[in-house]
Protein backbone atom coordinates (compact mmCIF):
# COMPACT_ATOMS: atom_id res chain seq x y z
CA UNK A 1 0.00 0.00 0.00
CA UNK A 2 2.86 2.39 0.64
CA UNK A 3 4.13 1.61 -2.97
CA UNK A 4 1.12 1.81 -4.91
CA UNK A 5 0.53 4.98 -2.85
CA UNK A 6 -2.83 3.47 -1.48
CA UNK A 7 -1.53 4.33 1.78
CA UNK A 8 0.44 7.28 2.63
CA UNK A 9 3.88 6.49 4.04
CA UNK A 10 4.35 7.67 7.11
CA UNK A 11 7.92 9.79 8.48
CA UNK A 12 9.17 8.00 11.32
CA UNK A 13 12.01 8.91 13.65
CA UNK A 14 14.30 6.56 15.21
CA UNK A 15 12.48 7.35 18.55
CA UNK A 16 8.95 6.23 17.54
CA UNK A 17 10.62 3.00 16.39
CA UNK A 18 12.53 2.17 19.25
CA UNK A 19 8.75 2.53 20.75
CA UNK A 20 7.03 0.31 18.54
CA UNK A 21 9.48 -2.44 19.05
CA UNK A 22 7.93 -4.15 22.67
CA UNK A 23 5.07 -3.95 20.83
CA UNK A 24 6.26 -5.73 17.57
CA UNK A 25 8.02 -8.29 20.48
CA UNK A 26 4.56 -9.13 22.33
CA UNK A 27 2.80 -9.36 18.76
CA UNK A 28 5.12 -11.90 17.67
CA UNK A 29 4.73 -13.59 21.07
CA UNK A 30 1.42 -13.78 20.81
CA UNK A 31 0.81 -15.28 17.62
CA UNK A 32 3.57 -17.98 18.67
CA UNK A 33 1.82 -18.76 21.62
CA UNK A 34 -1.21 -19.15 19.89
CA UNK A 35 -0.58 -21.34 17.41
CA UNK A 36 1.62 -23.76 19.84
CA UNK A 37 -1.74 -24.02 21.88
CA UNK A 38 -3.46 -24.74 18.21
CA UNK A 39 -1.28 -27.73 17.87
CA UNK A 40 -1.65 -29.35 21.16
CA UNK A 41 -5.18 -28.83 21.71
CA UNK A 42 -8.05 -28.73 20.02
CA UNK A 43 -9.12 -25.25 18.19
CA UNK A 44 -12.50 -24.75 20.37
CA UNK A 45 -10.40 -25.29 24.03
CA UNK A 46 -8.05 -22.67 22.35
CA UNK A 47 -10.30 -20.15 22.24
CA UNK A 48 -12.42 -20.92 25.12
CA UNK A 49 -8.97 -20.25 26.87
CA UNK A 50 -8.61 -17.12 25.06
CA UNK A 51 -12.07 -15.79 26.35
CA UNK A 52 -10.49 -14.94 29.42
CA UNK A 53 -8.95 -11.87 27.77
CA UNK A 54 -11.21 -9.40 29.68
CA UNK A 55 -9.31 -10.44 32.52
CA UNK A 56 -5.65 -9.88 31.49
CA UNK A 57 -7.19 -6.47 29.73
CA UNK A 58 -8.39 -5.30 32.82
CA UNK A 59 -5.17 -6.04 34.83
CA UNK A 60 -2.85 -4.78 32.24
CA UNK A 61 -5.03 -1.61 31.76
CA UNK A 62 -4.77 -0.43 35.16
CA UNK A 63 -1.12 -1.45 35.10
CA UNK A 64 -0.20 0.94 32.23
CA UNK A 65 -3.47 3.28 31.27
CA UNK A 66 -4.37 3.91 35.13
CA UNK A 67 -8.25 2.33 33.98
CA UNK A 68 -9.87 0.93 37.27
CA UNK A 69 -12.75 -1.44 37.17
CA UNK A 70 -15.51 -0.91 39.22
CA UNK A 71 -16.34 -3.82 42.08
CA UNK A 72 -18.95 -5.30 39.61
CA UNK A 73 -16.90 -5.30 36.87
CA UNK A 74 -13.83 -7.53 38.77
CA UNK A 75 -17.34 -9.64 40.27
CA UNK A 76 -18.07 -10.13 36.19
CA UNK A 77 -14.76 -11.87 35.75
CA UNK A 78 -15.30 -14.16 38.27
CA UNK A 79 -17.88 -16.45 35.48
CA UNK A 80 -15.29 -16.02 32.74
CA UNK A 81 -12.83 -17.28 34.86
CA UNK A 82 -14.73 -20.04 36.31
CA UNK A 83 -15.99 -21.43 33.08
CA UNK A 84 -12.65 -21.40 31.59
CA UNK A 85 -11.73 -24.06 34.44
CA UNK A 86 -14.54 -25.82 33.88
CA UNK A 87 -14.22 -25.96 30.77
CA UNK A 88 -10.38 -26.90 31.19
CA UNK A 89 -11.06 -30.00 33.66
CA UNK A 90 -13.56 -31.49 31.11
CA UNK A 91 -11.57 -30.67 27.81
CA UNK A 92 -10.84 -34.52 26.10
CA UNK A 93 -7.91 -32.61 24.40
CA UNK A 94 -6.14 -31.17 27.59
CA UNK A 95 -2.59 -31.10 27.81
CA UNK A 96 -0.56 -28.31 30.00
CA UNK A 97 1.79 -27.08 27.43
CA UNK A 98 -1.39 -26.05 25.04
CA UNK A 99 -3.41 -24.51 28.15
CA UNK A 100 -0.07 -22.59 29.29
CA UNK A 101 0.34 -21.52 25.14
CA UNK A 102 -2.95 -19.74 24.98
CA UNK A 103 -2.12 -18.29 28.57
CA UNK A 104 0.88 -16.66 27.31
CA UNK A 105 -1.29 -15.81 24.23
CA UNK A 106 -3.86 -13.75 26.33
CA UNK A 107 -0.85 -12.02 28.42
CA UNK A 108 1.10 -11.01 24.85
CA UNK A 109 -1.75 -9.65 22.87
CA UNK A 110 -3.55 -7.76 25.92
CA UNK A 111 0.06 -6.28 26.43
CA UNK A 112 -0.07 -5.62 22.36
CA UNK A 113 -3.40 -3.80 23.09
CA UNK A 114 -2.80 -1.66 25.84
CA UNK A 115 0.41 -0.64 24.68
CA UNK A 116 -0.47 0.49 21.31
CA UNK A 117 -3.93 2.33 23.20
CA UNK A 118 -1.25 4.07 24.85
CA UNK A 119 1.39 5.12 21.85
CA UNK A 120 -2.11 6.00 19.93
CA UNK A 121 -3.24 8.86 22.81
CA UNK A 122 -0.05 10.50 22.47
CA UNK A 123 -0.54 13.03 20.33
CA UNK A 124 2.83 14.15 19.65
CA UNK A 125 3.94 10.89 18.73
CA UNK A 126 0.89 8.83 17.43
CA UNK A 127 0.35 7.35 13.77
CA UNK A 128 -2.53 6.16 11.76
CA UNK A 129 -3.74 2.91 13.49
CA UNK A 130 -3.07 0.99 9.89
CA UNK A 131 0.61 2.46 9.75
CA UNK A 132 1.26 1.57 13.29
CA UNK A 133 -0.08 -2.04 12.72
CA UNK A 134 1.60 -2.04 9.44
CA UNK A 135 4.96 -1.05 10.81
CA UNK A 136 4.13 -3.82 13.57
CA UNK A 137 3.65 -5.97 11.01
CA UNK A 138 7.05 -5.56 8.96
CA UNK A 139 9.28 -5.62 12.25
CA UNK A 140 7.07 -9.18 13.53
CA UNK A 141 8.06 -10.43 10.00
CA UNK A 142 12.47 -9.36 10.57
CA UNK A 143 12.23 -10.74 14.05
CA UNK A 144 10.46 -14.11 13.32
CA UNK A 145 11.90 -14.84 9.83
CA UNK A 146 15.76 -15.70 10.62
CA UNK A 147 13.99 -17.94 13.53
CA UNK A 148 11.76 -20.21 10.82
CA UNK A 149 14.64 -20.13 8.58
CA UNK A 150 16.97 -22.02 10.97
CA UNK A 151 14.33 -23.91 12.69
CA UNK A 152 11.49 -25.11 9.99
CA UNK A 153 12.91 -23.15 6.80
CA UNK A 154 13.92 -26.92 5.11
CA UNK A 155 10.68 -28.33 5.98
CA UNK A 156 8.33 -25.94 3.63
CA UNK A 157 10.51 -26.68 0.64
CA UNK A 158 9.01 -27.50 -2.71
CA UNK A 159 11.09 -30.54 -2.53
CA UNK A 160 10.48 -31.80 1.03
CA UNK A 161 6.59 -30.99 0.76
CA UNK A 162 6.25 -32.95 -2.52
CA UNK A 163 8.84 -36.21 -0.84
CA UNK A 164 5.97 -36.00 1.42
CA UNK A 165 3.22 -36.81 -0.59
CA UNK A 166 1.57 -33.05 -0.15
CA UNK A 167 -0.20 -31.20 -2.98
CA UNK A 168 1.83 -28.31 -3.72
CA UNK A 169 -0.80 -25.77 -5.26
CA UNK A 170 -3.66 -26.38 -2.53
CA UNK A 171 -1.27 -25.86 0.19
CA UNK A 172 0.19 -22.70 -0.96
CA UNK A 173 -3.00 -21.27 -1.97
CA UNK A 174 -4.61 -22.11 1.41
CA UNK A 175 -2.04 -20.08 3.12
CA UNK A 176 -1.78 -17.13 0.77
CA UNK A 177 -5.71 -16.73 0.99
CA UNK A 178 -5.25 -17.49 5.17
CA UNK A 179 -2.61 -15.21 5.28
CA UNK A 180 -4.62 -12.78 3.90
CA UNK A 181 -7.89 -13.53 5.91
CA UNK A 182 -5.94 -13.24 9.01
CA UNK A 183 -3.97 -9.66 8.32
CA UNK A 184 -7.05 -8.11 7.37
CA UNK A 185 -8.89 -9.65 10.41
CA UNK A 186 -6.10 -7.78 12.33
CA UNK A 187 -5.95 -4.67 10.46
CA UNK A 188 -9.82 -3.83 11.31
CA UNK A 189 -9.32 -4.98 14.68
CA UNK A 190 -6.93 -2.40 15.45
CA UNK A 191 -8.92 0.15 13.25
CA UNK A 192 -11.81 -0.61 16.12
CA UNK A 193 -9.09 -0.30 18.94
CA UNK A 194 -7.82 3.24 17.41
CA UNK A 195 -11.87 4.09 18.37
CA UNK A 196 -12.30 2.00 21.51
CA UNK A 197 -11.01 1.07 24.72
CA UNK A 198 -8.82 -2.02 25.35
CA UNK A 199 -11.64 -3.41 27.57
CA UNK A 200 -14.14 -3.29 24.78
CA UNK A 201 -11.64 -4.36 22.35
CA UNK A 202 -11.55 -7.57 23.54
CA UNK A 203 -14.86 -8.16 24.97
CA UNK A 204 -15.44 -7.90 20.86
CA UNK A 205 -12.59 -10.24 20.62
CA UNK A 206 -14.87 -12.89 23.15
CA UNK A 207 -17.81 -12.44 20.70
CA UNK A 208 -15.65 -13.19 17.64
CA UNK A 209 -14.75 -16.65 19.87
CA UNK A 210 -18.34 -17.84 20.22
CA UNK A 211 -18.55 -17.90 16.52
CA UNK A 212 -15.15 -19.59 16.24
CA UNK A 213 -15.58 -22.13 19.17
CA UNK A 214 -19.28 -23.45 17.15
CA UNK A 215 -18.12 -23.49 14.05
CA UNK A 216 -14.69 -25.33 14.78
CA UNK A 217 -16.85 -28.14 17.09
CA UNK A 218 -19.24 -28.10 14.04
CA UNK A 219 -16.14 -28.73 11.31
CA UNK A 220 -13.92 -30.70 12.87
CA UNK A 221 -16.48 -32.26 14.73
CA UNK A 222 -14.60 -31.84 18.59
CA UNK A 223 -16.04 -34.35 20.64
CA UNK A 224 -17.49 -31.96 23.86
CA UNK A 225 -19.08 -33.21 26.74
CA UNK A 226 -22.15 -31.58 28.58
CA UNK A 227 -19.93 -30.06 31.61
CA UNK A 228 -17.19 -28.91 28.81
CA UNK A 229 -20.23 -27.54 27.24
CA UNK A 230 -21.52 -25.87 30.35
CA UNK A 231 -17.97 -24.07 31.01
CA UNK A 232 -17.93 -22.68 28.10
CA UNK A 233 -21.29 -21.53 27.94
CA UNK A 234 -20.78 -19.66 31.61
CA UNK A 235 -17.41 -18.29 30.09
CA UNK A 236 -19.32 -16.71 27.12
CA UNK A 237 -21.88 -15.73 29.55
CA UNK A 238 -19.53 -13.70 31.40
CA UNK A 239 -17.80 -11.90 28.59
CA UNK A 240 -21.09 -10.63 27.92
CA UNK A 241 -22.16 -9.64 31.56
CA UNK A 242 -18.98 -7.87 31.27
CA UNK A 243 -19.68 -5.84 28.43
CA UNK A 244 -23.11 -4.93 29.74
CA UNK A 245 -21.37 -3.75 33.17
CA UNK A 246 -18.81 -1.81 31.39
CA UNK A 247 -21.13 0.24 29.97
CA UNK A 248 -22.51 1.68 32.98
CA UNK A 249 -21.07 4.79 33.75
CA UNK A 250 -20.70 5.63 37.60
CA UNK A 251 -23.01 8.51 38.93
CA UNK A 252 -21.46 11.80 39.47
CA UNK A 253 -21.15 12.21 43.72
CA UNK A 254 -23.74 14.42 44.87
CA UNK A 255 -22.35 17.97 46.15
Amino acid sequence: MWITGILKRPKISGAQLFAILPLAIVHTMGNLFTNMSLGKVAVSFTHTIKAMEPFFSVLLSAIFLGELPTPWVVLSLLPIVGGVALASLTEASFNWAGFWSAMASNVTFQSRNVLSKKLMVKKEESLDNINLFSIITVMSFFLLAPVTLLTEGVKVSPAVLQSAGLNLKQIYTRSLIAACCFHAYQQVSYMILARVSPVTHSVGNCVKRVVVIVTSVLFFRTPVSPINSLGTGIALAGVFLYSQLKRLKPKPKAA
